[in-house]
């Protein structure tokens, strides 16, 4: 892919700033969807790129995800000082001081109940899969026919529904439902403030990530990995493509763009 001119100079003003956040969602984005979520890999140049930017300067790097930060960790193997949002937002890490999440007894109990009905929706429907997270679990249906995904994320809604409490929310052939109301927005603008950004590239592919990208300001770069309605300035196909704006980005912050 060659970059857009616009899109080349949006990274180069975006270079030049003194504080840099590079915020990136992980799956669909650094690493190509999978059926196993738990098979999911960076593209190995782009995981190089987030390391150069890393290890640059005045530049932060974080990954914010759906994903707990125990499944974040174990699949991006993200560099020792990159900031992580897991779970959409319900999950941080932003050092080794920060306070690990913690329920209340009312959100445990409401978590259980959650998880007994997706545990019962997976049983009934062939395909499915369940994920457990520290404040939430998620039906998976990425392996299921069209009809019998359908179907369990209606059935999964109807009886959540009883439930007061619960965030509930669509994506890429998952059904997420959390006891903590976060999303990546909120979690990006904490990203924002520990690491004293003064601009921020954000990129993502699914619709929970466009939290983040209505967050952004205009000294902000927002990218969107494949179709769908989107607040990002910009757009590319593959996460191939965007292994290739982080390449140029890494060139041009090493380079005389920040002079």
């Amino acid at each position: 892919m060659v970059l857009e001119a616009d899109l080349h100079e949006a990274l180069r003003t975006l270079a030049a700033t003194p504080r840099l956040l590079v915020a990136l969602d992980f799956d669909g984005t650094l690493a190509p969807l999978v059926p196993r979520a738990e098979d999911a890999r960076a593209l190995p140049a782009s995981a190089e790129a987030v390391r150069a930017l890393a290890g640059l300067p005045d530049t932060t790097t974080a990954l914010i995800s759906g994903r707990a930060l125990a499944s974040l960790r174990t699949v991006a193997e993200p560099p020792a000082d990159t900031m992580l949002i897991g779970s959409h937002g319900a999950e941080t890490w932003t050092g080794p001081d920060g306070a690990p999440l913690a329920l209340t007894p009312e959100q445990e109990d409401l978590l259980a109940r959650a998880v007994d009905v997706i545990e019962q929706v997976v049983a009934a429907h062939e395909g499915t899969r369940i994920e457990f997270k520290p404040a939430g679990v998620v039906l998976h249906t990425r392996t299921a026919a069209d009809d019998v995904a359908d179907s369990a994320v209606s059935a999964a809604r109807a009886e959540l529904a009883r439930f007061e409490g619960l965030s509930v929310t669509d994506g890429k052939r998952v059904l997420e439902i959390s006891v903590i109301t976060a999303d990546k927005g909120q979690g990006l603008a904490l990203l924002r403030e520990a690491a004293g950004a003064t601009a921020v590239l954000f990129a993502g592919d699914d619709v929970t990530d466009e939290h983040a990208q209505r967050t952004l300001g205009p000294d902000d770069v927002g990218i969107r990995i494949g179709p769908g309605d989107t607040a990002a300035s910009f757009t590319v196909a593959t996460p191939e493509d965007l292994t290739e704006v982080l390449q140029e980005l890494v060139a041009l912050r090493s380079s005389g763009a920040r002079s």
